[in-house]
C-alpha cells in the first residue's frame, strides 16, 4: 500500500488515496489499520490517517481515522494537506476545491505560485454555539466560561471553559499564566471523556499575550484531542480559540493562533463561517509492506 505522511504545523498524518481499494489494498479494518499505522515505535507514526475517496456531493472526500480508531468528523490541518496533496500531486488542477467531510462540505483556496501550495484557505464553516447541538449536556447558548470541575488527579482544579463545535466538540479554556505549565497531559484525558461531554471532547487551554507587528492579536495555545491526545496543532482547535476569544471579547475578527508546531490564521465575524489559513508539508512517501 502506498501513503504519502504530511503534516500541517507538525499535526502529521499518514495519507492514502483510498478511491480504488482493489488497487491499493485497502484493509477490511481501518480502525486497526489506524491503530497500527499512528504508532510511532511499529507503525509509520502519526496524529491520524486521512482517506481519499470519491464524492457524490463534492470535489473529493476526506475521511480521517483517528490514533485510536475512532472516526473524526473534521481535521483543519488535516484537510490543508488533503488540498495541497490532490493539487501538488496532480489529482486536480483547480485551485479551488470542495471536500466533503464528517462536518460537511468545506471550501478550500490552494495559495502559491505555480505548482506549488505554499498556504492553504479554508472555510471551516460557520460555528455550532448551542450546547445540546455541541454537544455538551447543558440547554444553553453559548455555552461560555462554564465552571467545570476536573476531579480525581493531585493537579484537579476547577477551569472556566467555553464550548463551541467546528463539526466536532471543543472545550476552550483561557489561563492567566502560560499554557506550556499547565498539566494538559494529566488534565486533558479527564476533560475529554468527562460526564458534561456526551460524545467526548477536545480541549484547548490558550491565553492572549500580545499583538503581532501589524497588530493582530496573538493567542498561544495547547491541545489535547480526543482520540488522539496531546498533539503539537489542532486546526479545528484553533477556530474553537478564536470563537472563544472573540465570544470574550479578546479579539475583533482576527487572531493569530500559536500552537507548539506552529502559527495559524483564524477570522470569525461572530456571525458566519469561521476562515483558517495556514501551511502543509510533505514529509515523506511510502510503500507499507
Amino acid at each position: 500500500m502506498q501513503f504519502t505522511k504530511m503534516h500541517g504545523t507538525g499535526n502529521d498524518f499518514v495519507l492514502i488515496d483510498a478511491r480504488d481499494a482493489n488497487r491499493n489494498g485497502e484493509p477490511r479494518d481501518w480502525a486497526a489499520f489506524a491503530r497500527w499505522a499512528c504508532d510511532r515505535h511499529f507503525g509509520v507514526g502519526g496524529d491520524g490517517i486521512l482517506l481519499i475517496r470519491e464524492s457524490s456531493a463534492a470535489d473529493f472526500r476526506m475521511q480521517m481515522i483517528n490514533p485510536d480508531g475512532s472516526e473524526a468528523e473534521m481535521c483543519g490541518n488535516g484537510i490543508r494537506c488533503f488540498g495541497k496533496y490532490l493539487f501538488e500531486r496532480g489529482l486536480t488542477g483547480r485551485r479551488d476545491l470542495t471536500v466533503e467531510t464528517g462536518a460537511g462540505i468545506k471550501r478550500l483556496e490552494m495559495r502559491g505560485d505555480g505548482n506549488r501550495v505554499a498556504a492553504v484557505h479554508v472555510r471551516m464553516g460557520v460555528p455550532i454555539l448551542n450546547g445540546r447541538a455541541i454537544p455538551v449536556a447543558l440547554d444553553r447558548e453559548p455555552v461560555l466560561d462554564h465552571p467545570l470541575t476536573v476531579e480525581g488527579s493531585l493537579f484537579g482544579r476547577q477551569l472556566a471553559v467555553t464550548c463551541v463545535s467546528m463539526g466536532n466538540p471543543h472545550a476552550v479554556a483561557f489561563l492567566e499564566g502560560p499554557v506550556a505549565e499547565f498539566p494538559l497531559e494529566t488534565l486533558g484525558p479527564r476533560v475529554e471523556r468527562h460526564e458534561l461531554f456526551p460524545r467526548r471532547v477536545n480541549l484547548e487551554v490558550a491565553r492572549l499575550v500580545g499583538t503581532s507587528e501589524s497588530g493582530v492579536p496573538v493567542i498561544e495555545a495547547r491541545v489535547w484531542e480526543r482520540g488522539a491526545g496531546l498533539t503539537l496543532a489542532c486546526g479545528t482547535g484553533a477556530c474553537a480559540v478564536a470563537v472563544a476569544a472573540k465570544l470574550r471579547g479578546l479579539i475583533d475578527q482576527r487572531a493569530i493562533v500559536h500552537l507548539p508546531g506552529g502559527p495559524l490564521d483564524l477570522a470569525w465575524d461572530g456571525q458566519g463561517e469561521v476562515s483558517l489559513t495556514g501551511p502543509a508539508e510533505f514529509v515523506f512517501d511510502g510503500r507499507i509492506l
